[in-house]
C-alpha cells in the first residue's frame, strides 16, 4: 500500500498545547484577558455575552455541583440542546472531574434517543427546555437507573442547571475536592462518547480522548493562522464532534464565538455579528447560493445582465490563480465593484474564509466564492478521526476545488490499491467503540490503521480527492461498479436540483430520485406560464418533467454510458431529519428514502 505523511507540505504544530481540553479555560483566561468575550447568544434578541472570568467560574461551579452529586470519573453525562454557552459550560465542567460528556442532538430518531441513553447509561442528562424534555421522558423513566434531570431553561418540576450552581456551597472542602478531580484527568481518558448519526445503521459510541481532541487543535488549527480579534458565527451542532473541535481551537486561538439562533437566521445574524470566519457545511453553502440567485434572478434590465454576467465570470475562475490571466483579472475587478462587494456586505463586509466539512462541496462553488473574494477552505475526516485529518490550507496557500487537501503531520495516510479505502493512523484516531470490541477490531487493523470506508486518491499535487464510500459504491447488471456520490455530486451543481439519490443496483441502468430546487423551481415556472397548486402537481407536470430530463442530460455528458441516468422520479418534498431521511449533518440515508419512495424507485426499473 502507499503510505502517505505530509507529502513534503510540512506546517509547524501549534505551541503550547494543552494536553486536556479544558486546560484550554485558564490559557485563555491568562493570555487573551479576564473580559474577553469567550461565548455569546440571543436572549429576547439581545447578544448576551459570556466574558472569560464569569464562564470559568461558573464552570468550576458545576463541576463543583457534579462533584456533590457523586459523578466521578468514568461516569457519563448527557446533553441533549441546540447551541449555546450552557452547553459549553457542561461540556468542561464534565470533562475536567475526569466524568464523560455524551451529546445527543436534538432532533435524532426516537428509537436512536432510546439507543443511546441505554447504551451510556448517563448518570445525569441535561436538556435544553421542556420541549427535549418531551421527546426523552418516557425513555428516561423506564431505565434500569433513571439518570438525575436538569434544564438550561425553567421546565416544570426540574432543576435547573442555574438553580444546580446556586444550590453548590463554594468552600475549601469543595475547591479542593475540584482541584483533586482535575489533577487526576490523564490525557489518554476518554472525554466524550459521540454517536455516529448512523447512516448505514444503529448509531455507534465514539470513544475520543483528551489526547484526541487536543492532537486535532495542534495539527489542523496552523493551517487557519488567524488573530485573536476575530470573532466566528456557530450553528453547526455541537453534538457533532467537527464543530466542536472547531471550537475548542478558537479557544486556543482566542477568537469569540457567538451562536446563531436557528438556521433561519444565518443570514442575519452574521450581517449582525460581521464575523471574520465561520464553518459550515455543503448543504448551508448551497442554500446560501440559491439565495443570492433568486434575488439576482429578480433584477431587471441592465442590472440583471450585469449580475448574469458576474457570476458566468466567477464560474470560470481558477482559484489555484494559475490560470487567471489579466484579461480576466480585469473583468474579475469590474465584478467585484459592480456585484460581489453587496455579496460581501450581505455577509457582514468583514468575512476572510468559510471553512467547509461533512460532505463533498461542489467545485464550481469553491470557483465562485473564491472569485467573490471569499475563500473556501474544504477539509476532510471522520468522528472516528476527531475529526479534522486533511485540509485544504491557508497557511500554505493550498486551496483546489474538487479536493480536501493535505494531510495533518499528526496522521499517516495508506491507500489500499485493491478497493481505493482510505486508511489513516495517528494521534486522532480513536481510542474505539463504546462497549464494542469487535467493531472497534473490525475498523482498526492490527497495525493500528483506521478503516475509513471512504474511497480516495492523492493528485499530481499530492492532495486527497474523496472518490465514494465503499458501502455505497454498487454494481448494476452487468457487474459495472457505479460510485452514486460522484454522480450526485455533480448533479448538485444544477440550480434546479436541491437533492439526488441515484440507485440501480443489480439493474440493467441508473436512475434517480431528485428533489427539486422548488424555489428555483417556483420561479421558472412562473416565467414559463406553467400553472400549479401545490409541489405535487407541479412535479407531475409534463413540461417540468421535460426541462429535468434537459437537465439530466447536460449533466449525463459528464460520465460512461453505464454511470448515466437513464430514467429519474421528481419527489414532492424534501428529504427531512425528521423523517430520518438525512442526518443531523445534513447526509441522506438511503436505506430510509429508498423505503420510503420504494413504489418510486420499483416504477422506474419496470419493464
Amino acid at each position: 500500500m502507499e503510505d502517505v505523511t505530509s507529502n513534503g507540505k510540512l506546517i509547524q504544530p501549534f505551541p503550547d498545547i494543552p494536553s486536556r481540553t479544558f486546560d484550554l479555560l485558564p490559557r485563555f483566561v491568562e493570555k487573551f484577558g479576564k473580559k474577553k468575550t469567550m461565548f455569546a447568544c440571543k436572549v429576547d434578541g439581545e447578544w448576551k455575552k459570556y466574558i472569560s472570568r464569569d464562564f470559568v467560574k461558573m464552570t468550576d461551579t458545576i463541576s463543583q455541583g457534579l462533584i456533590g452529586l457523586g459523578v466521578g470519573h468514568g461516569d457519563r453525562v448527557a446533553v441533549i440542546s441546540n447551541n449555546c454557552p450552557q452547553w459549553n459550560m457542561v461540556d468542561f465542567a464534565v470533562q475536567q472531574i475526569g466524568a464523560i460528556l455524551v451529546p445527543i442532538y436534538p432532533t435524532v430518531r426516537q428509537s436512536d434517543f432510546e439507543h443511546i441513553l441505554n447504551h451510556a447509561e448517563p448518570k445525569i442528562v441535561f436538556v435544553e427546555g421542556a420541549l427535549l424534555h418531551n421527546k426523552v421522558k418516557d425513555i428516561l423513566n423506564a431505565m434500569p437507573v433513571r439518570p438525575k434531570e436538569f434544564a438550561f431553561n425553567p421546565v416544570v418540576g426540574m432543576m435547573t442547571l442555574r438553580g444546580l450552581m446556586v444550590s453548590v456551597k463554594i468552600d475549601k472542602k469543595s475547591q479542593a475536592a475540584l482541584h483533586t478531580a482535575k489533577y487526576a484527568v490523564d490525557p489518554e481518558d476518554v472525554a466524550t462518547i459521540i454517536y455516529t448519526s448512523g447512516t448505514l445503521g444503529t448509531p455507534k459510541g465514539v470513544m475520543l480522548t483528551h489526547h484526541n481532541l487536543m492532537s486535532c487543535v495542534a495539527y489542523y488549527g496552523p493551517h487557519y493562522p488567524v488573530p485573536p480579534s476575530h470573532k466566528v458565527v456557530s450553528f453547526l451542532p455541537l453534538s457533532h464532534i467537527y464543530e466542536r473541535s472547531v471550537l475548542y481551537t478558537h479557544l486556543y486561538l482566542g477568537n469569540s464565538t457567538y451562536y446563531v439562533e436557528n438556521f433561519g437566521t444565518i443570514m442575519r445574524d452574521i450581517a449582525d455579528i460581521k464575523p471574520e470566519h465561520f464553518t459550515t457545511v455543503p448543504r448551508v453553502i448551497e442554500k446560501v447560493y440559491n439565495g443570492i440567485i433568486r434575488k439576482g434572478d429578480k433584477l431587471k434590465g441592465m442590472k440583471r445582465r450585469i449580475f448574469l454576467w458576474a457570476f458566468k465570470l466567477a464560474e470560470r475562475y481558477d482559484e489555484t490563480g494559475k490560470r487567471n490571466n489579466r484579461a480576466y483579472r480585469f473583468k474579475l475587478y469590474w465584478a467585484n465593484r459592480l456585484v460581489f462587494k453587496d455579496v460581501r456586505k450581505a455577509f457582514g463586509g468583514r468575512l476572510e474564509f468559510i471553512i467547509s466539512g461533512g460532505a463533498s462541496l461542489q467545485p464550481r462553488l469553491v470557483r465562485l466564492f473564491a472569485a467573490m473574494n471569499i475563500p473556501i477552505i474544504e477539509g476532510y475526516g471522520l468522528t472516528e478521526t476527531s475529526p479534522v485529518i486533511c485540509t485544504n490550507s491557508l497557511a500554505l496557500k493550498i486551496i483546489k476545488a474538487g479536493t480536501v487537501g493535505v494531510p495533518c503531520r499528526s496522521v499517516r495516510f495508506k491507500i489500499d490499491p485493491e478497493t481505493g479505502e482510505i486508511l489513516v493512523k495517528g494521534s486522532p484516531v480513536m481510542k474505539g467503540y463504546y462497549k464494542d470490541e469487535e467493531q472497534t477490531k473490525i475498523a482498526i487493523d492490527e497495525e493500528g490503521f483506521f478503516h475509513t470506508g471512504d474511497i480516495g486518491e492523492f493528485d499530481e499535487d499530492g492532495l486527497l480527492k474523496i472518490t465514494g464510500r465503499m458501502k455505497e459504491i454498487f454494481k448494476d447488471s452487468m457487474g459495472k461498479y457505479i460510485s452514486p456520490a460522484l454522480i450526485e455530486n455533480r448533479f448538485a451543481e444544477s440550480p434546479f436540483i436541491n437533492s439526488i439519490m441515484v440507485v440501480g443496483e443489480n439493474q440493467k441502468f441508473a436512475a434517480a430520485l431528485i428533489v427539486p430546487n422548488f424555489e428555483h423551481l417556483k420561479t421558472w415556472c412562473e416565467e414559463n406560464h406553467i400553472p400549479y397548486t401545490t409541489n405535487t402537481e407541479m412535479v407531475k407536470n409534463k413540461a417540468v418533467n421535460d426541462r429535468y430530463r434537459k437537465e439530466v442530460d447536460s449533466y449525463n455528458k459528464y460520465f460512461g454510458d453505464f454511470e448515466k441516468v437513464k430514467r429519474f422520479e421528481l419527489v414532492d418534498r424534501e428529504w427531512t431529519i425528521d423523517d430520518g431521511e438525512v442526518t443531523p449533518s445534513l447526509k441522506i440515508r438511503r436505506k430510509i428514502i429508498a423505503e420510503h419512495f420504494k413504489d418510486l424507485i420499483d416504477g422506474m426499473f419496470a419493464e
